[in-house]
């Protein structure tokens, strides 16, 4: 329907929490694509101008004249627009679409070779996600949406495509994508994988197992080193695949972060002198780099009964693709996990529901354990110890804790502690 290019979408985004628009003034929506599916159904391309100059891309699948709901867009003349989401019909016949690798104008559904999709089951939007929507079908599989949406393959659909080929277990495998071409560049929209039914987020797990820091927390070691197993074996996939290469220890770039932090937390810039002579000891010193998860800690992966799971490979939030798909250090992602570990136990301590002082030695008990663990699983089935990298793993480490006193020191003032502490450890000081 032309209607939707009359519809009040400058309304609508900014009250959706994928909206990444936050904290800039609005100054345009306009709808650059209209693509219709069927005739109550069409998917259209948002552009939003700000008045800072920068621009935004949004996905938006607008289902005409169905139930009211809270998912109401806005009128347009005499129709009402839904997000076609929230209506199982309409995600159903988005799912049909992929498994008939169909082509509907710019936009082209393909389905994985094997996949079997669920068309039989309704689906229904799940959590509350901060930059997709996802519809599940019953315990069979998940439809993911990316909502703000760049040029080039998006690295979640590219990297679980190559792990799930090469039969990799600890990945929800690929079922099928739909991508465009708008302006001559290729756009990823949307992504099916195997839902993993009846899992428990990693970050749900440690910190039940920390909610009594008394106790020995042996529970999840045995858990970490399953983990530590699984994310090395992703990494070796990776590797196999989409190959490896030598680059230079990147300096420059951890400098530039130190600078920008240190400028606004004052309890940075003291430590920013030891950070970066810690930084500069590794100057010139080459690196094994390969495809990597890129944002990788305890909310990002899913025990399932029968094993790990690793999800969500598009990369740190803010970044643009070209540096999400860039190859990395293996090490930043296990340190990643690492400082995942940290702020399970030490949350309780900051947020006022554990503020015993006894139990600080408990929690970095907890966190040894834990790290000690995961780093031993690693080395089991990669055959290299993530510790015995000359300072390597530590200087990810920091990379990592100062973005976090960056971000808590802005929106998180009463957390900030738990990277400092980090810092402190890992300075020496």
């Amino acid at each position: 329907m032309t209607e939707a290019m009359n519809l009040p979408f400058d309304q609508w985004l900014p009250t959706q929490r994928w909206y990444a628009g936050r904290g800039r003034e609005l100054s345009e929506v306009r709808v650059g694509e209209v693509v219709p599916l069927r005739g109550d159904l069409d998917l259209a391309l948002l552009d939003v101008e700000f008045t800072d100059g920068t621009s935004h891309r949004y996905q938006q699948l607008v289902r005409w004249d169905g139930e009211p709901g809270a998912a109401t867009i806005g009128t347009a003349g005499v129709h009402t627009g839904y997000d076609a989401l929230y209506d199982p019909a309409a995600a159903t016949f988005l799912l049909t679409l992929v498994d008939e690798s169909a082509t509907v104008g710019p936009l082209r559904f393909l389905k994985e070779p094997g996949a079997d999709l669920p068309l039989h089951l309704d689906g229904r939007v799940i959590g509350a996600e901060q930059s997709n929507t996802s519809v599940v079908f019953g315990d069979a599989a998940m439809f993911k949406v990316f909502r703000r949406v760049t040029p080039g393959i998006n690295p979640d659909i590219e990297l679980n495509r190559e792990l799930a080929r090469a039969g990799n277990a600890h990945v929800a495998r690929l079922l099928g994508s739909f991508e465009t071409t708008l302006d001559g560049e290729s756009y990823s929209l949307g992504m099916v994988t195997e839902f993993a039914a009846n899992s428990t987020e990693g970050w749900d797990m440690a910190t039940a197992s920390t909610r009594d820091l008394a106790a020995s927390g042996a529970d999840f070691a045995e858990e970490s080193h399953r983990l530590g197993e699984a994310v090395a074996s992703v990494h070796q996939t990776l590797a196999a695949t989409l190959g490896t290469e030598e680059r230079p220890f990147p300096v420059d770039a951890l400098l530039e972060r130190l600078a920008a932090v240190a400028a606004m937390v004052p309890d940075v810039e003291r430590y920013a002198p030891a950070i970066e002579q810690r930084y500069r000891a590794l100057q010139g010193q080459s690196q094994t780099v390969q495809r990597v998860h890129g944002d990788l800690h305890l909310g990002q992966v899913l025990r399932t009964p029968q094993r790990w799971l690793v999800i969500d490979f598009e990369g740190e939030p803010g970044q643009p693709l070209d540096e999400r798909r860039r190859p990395d250090s293996a090490l930043r992602d296990v340190a990643g996990v690492l400082r995942s570990y940290e702020y399970a136990a030490y949350q309780r301590l900051v947020d006022g529901s554990q503020a015993d002082d006894g139990l600080a030695a408990q929690a970095t008990a907890w966190v040894d354990r834990n790290c000690a663990s995961f780093c031993d699983g690693y080395a089991a089935a990669a055959g290299t110890d993530p510790r015995n990298s000359g300072g390597t793993l530590a200087a990810y480490e920091l990379d990592k804790a100062v973005y976090e006193a960056g971000y808590e020191a802005r929106y998180r003032p009463s957390w900030l502690p738990i990277p400092m502490a980090s810092i402190a450890r890992l300075v020496g000081g």
